[in-house]
């Protein structure tokens, strides 16, 4: 059990005037000083193609020297000048700075401010806003009879619960990453980005091979935290029978092995993170990729079925091992669950999309899992997807056929991870999670960056050669996903870029192999799957073709010197 991001539903009132203006309201009633800020967005004057805005913000929380307050857009308007504040934008995302005479805003003051923008369809007002990283028009949920509730002041060794952990905050570094980065010919441009700290073994929660525990990176990231706000990002990755279609990331634990992944995996796990010592810290897990999607799309009749998948969609290990993680860990106030989602070129097609949707609400209410326990979800995480394909979309026609009609698209719905992650929300809303869900999308190597990458639409004589010449994607198949030929680093890690994603994260540490070129005898239960080898000519699964994997690739998790040297090389945008 968890407590729930509740919007004070009152708090946010959308009211429409017969003049078209639009306002954000935020009533004075009960219950009101939970709310740690709360904000009055009203559009002043509309003229159909600009508008002005005054923006009001009381801040009901301790007093501040200076704010921050941002929103993003869900439309396309643009912000071209203010007044009382500093106001900028980026893509869809808007920051709001105090000047230096309105910085001061004590506890129940107020401040305002205005702008002028541009649009063109909608001008809907924004449906979250943070002021220095919390979000306003919240309730924080306070329960006066829990100790352990976030946010009661009575507790004083934990922070307030946000809806976006990233915004505002600074991202974990970690070290043992950063320390292969920089040995590498160029690495220090980019090894100090935060990465994901795989947890993929049991042996990992109090070091492997002398390298770091948990507890090591939960107290290096209080140092890095300092007297800001950090978010540490752990994968949760060991679920019983893991990863059953694809052998290379097989774990420790056997099919039936659920009570070892409860008591010696999992519980050990929340039971650190939930030391007080650590309550400051923001915790972002990963929960479990590669699972459940697999009970949906490698099962039955399907040609892309597998024996081990069928074992585990008959044992329902996978569902309860997720349902008891996000049960456990949902129960440490400051810890963030993200759930696997997969990604566009596995979950995109109609007879995948709504079905994995509903097996992962199965699994967030079983195990005493509630909803309330996800706090979002993440795509594409060590996969390769491009995040944007400017060049074509899912609408477009050419020589008489859909681009869903091309080879490479396949009939899928959606041709990049943004507009999937985007799509896939909305469907696990309905599916019945919360509508404030995040995603998050894993951008480590999705860049395809370098002198491959296409300037502009392919040649219109066929569906196929307009897709082929115009996809930044540089993959033989959508379903090869081993040490990718030509793959590049990709955006950068930050927050809220674009309308409902959290962040765009690197959970995949760069450098890390996805498998073995061959087989290499190992303790860690990773097997030696043909889709790493260079010479594998395919199977159903990535539509027989060539895997497109780099030689001489180590086991999975290990340093990986050339693909490092080629992301860097092929990353979009491209380090300077």
């Amino acid at each position: 059990m968890s407590r729930t991001r509740t919007a004070l539903l009152a708090a946010l009132a959308l009211v429409a005037g017969a003049s078209g203006t639009a306002l954000a309201v935020v009533p004075g009633d009960v219950g009101i000083s939970a709310v740690p800020c709360t904000v009055d967005y009203q559009v002043q004057n509309d003229w159909g193609t600009g508008f002005t805005a005054n923006v009001t913000i009381t801040n009901n929380s301790a007093a501040k020297s200076s704010w921050s307050l941002k929103w993003s857009y869900a439309g396309n308007q643009k912000v071209t000048n203010g007044w009382n504040a500093k106001v900028s934008q980026s893509g869809t995302a808007v920051t709001a700075l105090n000047e230096s005479y309105n910085g001061a805003l004590a506890t129940g003051g107020s401040t305002s401010f205005g702008f002028q923008g541009t649009y063109s369809g909608t001008n809907a007002v924004p449906a979250t806003f943070t002021l220095d990283g919390v979000t306003c028009n919240v309730d924080g949920g306070t329960d006066p009879t829990d100790p352990t509730d976030p946010t009661d002041p009575t507790d004083p060794g934990t922070g307030t619960r946000v809806d976006n952990p990233y915004s505002g905050a600074k991202v974990y570094v970690n070290p043992e990453w950063s320390a292969h980065a920089a040995a590498e010919p160029g690495g220090t441009r980019v090894s100090n980005q935060p990465t994901g700290v795989w947890l993929d073994r049991i042996a990992a929660i109090n070091g492997v091979n002398g390298g770091m525990s948990l507890r090591d990176h939960l107290d290096e990231a209080l140092r890095q935290k300092g007297s800001g706000e950090l978010v540490v990002q752990f994968v949760i990755y060991n679920l019983p029978g893991r990863d059953c279609s694809a052998l290379a990331s097989n774990g420790e634990l056997g099919p039936t092995e659920i009570d070892k992944y409860k008591t010696q995996y999992i519980d050990p796990i929340a039971a650190t993170f939930a030391d007080p010592k650590y309550a400051s810290l923001r915790i972002v897990t990963t929960v479990e990729i590669d699972s459940l999607p697999n009970l949906v799309t490698n099962t039955g009749s399907r040609a892309t079925a597998t024996p081990q998948c069928d074992v585990m969609k008959a044992n329902g290990n996978y569902q309860k091992g997720v349902g008891y993680a996000l049960n456990k860990l949902g129960d440490v106030p400051n810890v963030y669950n993200y759930v696997d989602a997969g990604h566009h070129g596995w979950l995109g097609w109609d007879d995948n999309f709504a079905p994995s949707a509903a097996i992962m609400k199965e699994a967030a209410t079983t195990e005493g899992a509630t909803v309330d326990d996800v706090h979002g979800f993440i795509t594409n995480t060590a996969n390769y997807s491009a995040l944007k394909e400017n060049n074509f979309s899912i609408n477009d026609t050419v020589a008489g056929k859909s681009v869903r009609e091309s080879k490479w698209v396949d009939w899928n719905r959606y041709t990049d991870e943004l507009s999937y992650a985007q799509a896939f929300r909305n469907q696990l809303v309905s599916a019945g999670f919360n509508s404030n869900i995040g995603m998050l999308i894993d951008t480590s190597r999705n860049g395809w960056g370098g002198t491959a990458r296409p300037t502009g639409p392919g040649a219109t004589t066929s569906v196929d050669t307009y897709v082929d010449g115009g996809r930044y994607d540089r993959r033989i198949h959508v379903g090869n996903w081993c040490n990718q030929s030509g793959a590049g680093l990709g955006e950068r890690p930050q927050a809220s870029p674009a309308a409902g994603i959290d962040a765009y994260v690197w959970i995949k540490p760069p450098g890390e192999s996805d498998g073995a070129s061959s087989a290499i005898p190992n303790d860690e239960g990773k097997g030696f799957d043909r889709m790493c080898d260079p010479t594998y000519t395919g199977n159903p699964r990535n539509g027989n073709s060539m895997s497109g994997a780099l030689p001489n690739a180590p086991l999975s998790g290990h340093w990986f010197s050339a693909q490092f040297q080629q992301l860097m090389q092929n990353a979009y945008p491209p380090l300077s």
